[in-house]
C-alpha cells in the first residue's frame, strides 16, 4: 500500500510540473534527434533525444506526432535515475516524461535524454516528428521548446533489400500505389498480368469511377480487377488483345507494357496519344522482334525515360515484365 501511494504521489508530482506555466529558465544550448536506422527489413527502431551543455534538468515532457496506422510506440528509455510515466499515446501523438526524485540537482552538460522504440506494422515509410520539449529545473522552473523535427524510417521488404529498384518500390510502396504479396515480401522478379498492370495505371493516375461496360467478355462483372480495368478502358489506356478479349490474367510482355505507358501519358498530360513524339529503337539489336504495332510506344517510351532496354543492346519486347519493373515504370510515369 505504501508503494502505491508513493508511485501515485510521484506521478501527480511530475504532471503538476509539466503543467506549470513558463517562468523563465535558462535557455538550453541544444536538442537534437537520433534515428537508429533510416532503413530495415527489421520492424523495429529507434529514436533518441539528446541535449548538449544542459544546465539543469530535473524533469522532462517530450511530445512526438507519427501515423498509429502505420507505426506502434513499443517503449521509452532513459539512462537518468528517477520516475518515468509509461508513454501515453492519444491519437496520434505519443508522450514521454520522466523526473528526477527528492532534493537532487538536475542532470548537466551533454548527454542522452530519452530512447524511444518504435515498432513498423507494415512495409513503407512512416514519419516521427518531434513537436515539443518541455523541461524543469531544479528550482521548478520551466521553460518550453517546439523542435519540429523530423525523421523517417522504411520498412523495407526482406526480398528488395539488396535489389537494384529498391528505391523506387518502396517509393510506390509507401503512396499505395504498389503492394507486397505479403506482409514480408514484395516478390520483385515475378511476373505481372495485364490485369494488374492496368490497375497499377488506375491507381496511380487516380481514374475516376467509369460508366459503362467494356467489350471483353473475360473481364466478368466481380471480377477483383473488373473495376479498374473498366476505369482504364475509359480512359482509353489499355486495349484488348482482340476486340471482345482482354486476357486480364496473361503475363504482360514489355512491348504490351510500352502500350499502356503511353497511352497513360497521354491521358496524364490530357493530350492526343497520336501527338506523342516518338524517337528510335534502333540501338536495340533484337528491334525486328518489337511487333509493328508496340514500335511507336517502344520508341516513345525509350526516348522519354519511361523504360529502358534489358540491356544496353536488347530490349526484350516477348518477354514478361516483372513486379519491380511495373513499379519503376510507374514511379517514372508519376514523375
Amino acid at each position: 500500500m505504501k508503494r502505491k501511494l508513493w508511485m501515485n504521489s510521484m506521478i501527480c508530482m511530475l504532471c503538476s510540473m509539466l503543467w506549470l506555466g513558463s517562468a523563465g529558465a535558462e535557455s538550453v544550448s541544444d536538442f537534437s534527434m537520433k534515428t537508429s536506422v533510416k532503413e530495415s527489413a527489421e520492424e523495429l527502431f529507434t529514436i533518441t533525444l539528446q541535449g548538449d551543455q544542459i544546465k539543469d534538468m530535473y524533469a522532462y515532457e517530450a511530445k512526438f506526432q507519427f501515423d498509429p496506422a502505420q507505426l506502434e510506440v513499443v517503449k521509452a528509455e532513459t539512462t537518468i535515475k528517477g520516475f518515468s510515466v509509461q508513454p501515453v499515446v492519444k491519437d496520434n501523438v505519443v508522450t514521454i516524461a520522466h523526473t528526477k526524485v527528492g532534493k537532487v540537482g538536475g542532470e548537466k552538460g551533454s548527454l542522452d535524454i530519452t530512447t524511444v522504440t518504435f515498432k513498423a506494422k507494415k512495409a513503407g515509410s512512416s514519419q516521427v516528428k518531434w513537436t515539443s520539449m518541455r523541461l524543469i529545473d531544479s528550482n521548478m522552473k520551466d521553460q518550453a521548446f517546439t523542435p519540429n523535427t523530423t525523421t523517417t524510417f522504411t520498412k523495407l521488404f526482406r526480398d528488395v533489400v539488396k535489389h537494384w529498384a529498391k528505391a523506387d518500390i518502396m517509393e510506390m510502396v509507401s503512396i499505395g500505389v504498389v503492394e507486397g504479396v505479403d506482409k514480408e515480401r514484395f516478390a520483385p522478379d515475378s511476373h505481372v498480368t495485364r490485369a494488374q498492370f492496368a490497375t497499377l495505371l488506375a491507381r496511380a493516375l487516380k481514374l475516376d469511377a467509369a460508366k459503362g461496360t467494356v467489350p471483353f467478355q473475360d473481364v466478368k462483372p466481380g471480377a477483383w480487377y473488373a473495376d479498374t480495368v473498366k476505369k482504364a478502358y475509359a480512359a482509353g489506356i489499355i486495349n484488348g488483345v482482340s476486340s471482345t478479349s482482354f486476357a486480364p490474367d496473361k503475363k504482360i510482355t514489355r512491348e504490351e507494357m510500352t502500350a499502356m505507358l503511353m497511352r497513360a501519358k497521354a491521358y496524364a498530360d490530357d493530350v492526343d496519344v497520336n501527338s506523342l513524339a516518338a524517337g528510335t529503337i534502333d540501338k536495340f539489336n533484337d528491334k525486328n522482334k518489337i511487333s509493328v504495332w508496340a514500335q511507336k510506344s517502344v520508341a516513345y517510351t525509350i526516348s522519354s525515360g519511361l523504360m529502358k532496354g534489358r540491356t544496353t543492346t536488347t530490349f526484350a519486347p516477348k518477354e514478361n515484365a516483372t513486379r519491380a519493373e511495373s513499379a519503376v515504370v510507374i514511379k517514372r510515369l508519376l514523375s
